[in-house]
């Protein structure tokens, strides 16, 4: 009987690791997107024995969450750096070397029981680094569908959780080109690029000046 997986998520490097699942004859796959497409009523109709979320940053129902085992990748040695924008709170923070973990959801933000880690860089440019997260991301995927994985649970006192960063805090302003190394606002731009909100500078016009590629 073939495993049905419910692949949900939008990015390019999530949706890279559900198309390699789809070709696996051992699996039936359906992939969501959009949010507006995550409602239980049609999850039920698939009836999947599990849901990856990965790259997800949309809130997820509760309901969905305990009536499906529910799995999601975090870019960052959890339970440090949970919550929004993991990459970027870390590259500015100086760190370059992190862990990919897997984990399976359970209501609480990046909360639940780890499956596994694996060492990555935060080096490079945001491709990079999503490259690099598909690859290893897949390996773990790989070890999950064939429950070689087992949980162990997050100790969460013992990490730290940071707000998604705002748009707004892409700018480069005066006082950080004043103040700032030129290794933090390297790190700052490299961080920014596509998909991001791109890293800029507010000229006297009040308009703003993309950076889009940057080198130290």
């Amino acid at each position: 009987m073939l495993k049905k997986i419910l692949c949900v998520g939008y990015r390019e490097w999530s949706v890279k690791i559900y198309r390699k699942l789809e070709k696996n004859k051992k699996f039936k796959v359906k992939i969501i997107k959009k949010n507006e497409n995550l409602k239980l009523e049609e999850i039920k109709k698939f009836n999947p024995d599990l849901i990856l979320f990965y790259g997800w940053s949309k809130k997820v129902n509760i309901n969905i969450i305990t009536k499906y085992k529910s799995y999601m990748l975090h870019p960052s040695n959890l339970p440090k750096f949970r919550g929004g924008s993991p990459i970027q709170n870390q590259i500015i923070r100086g760190i370059t070397k992190t862990k990919l973990t897997l984990f399976r959801m359970n209501g609480i933000l990046d909360g639940g029981n780890i499956l596994k880690k694996i060492p990555i860089s935060l080096d490079g440019n945001i491709n990079n680094i999503f490259e690099e997260i598909y690859e290893k991301g897949l390996l773990m995927t790989k070890e999950l569908l064939k429950n070689r994985l087992k949980e162990k649970k997050q100790i969460l006192k013992l990490g730290s959780i940071y707000k998604r960063r705002k748009e707004a805090e892409s700018e480069i302003t005066l006082k950080e080109i004043k103040t700032k190394s030129s290794v933090y606002l390297y790190n700052k731009i490299r961080m920014l690029t596509d998909p991001y909100p791109n890293a800029f500078i507010k000229c006297k016009d009040n308009k703003k000046l993309y950076i889009i590629g940057v080198k130290l």
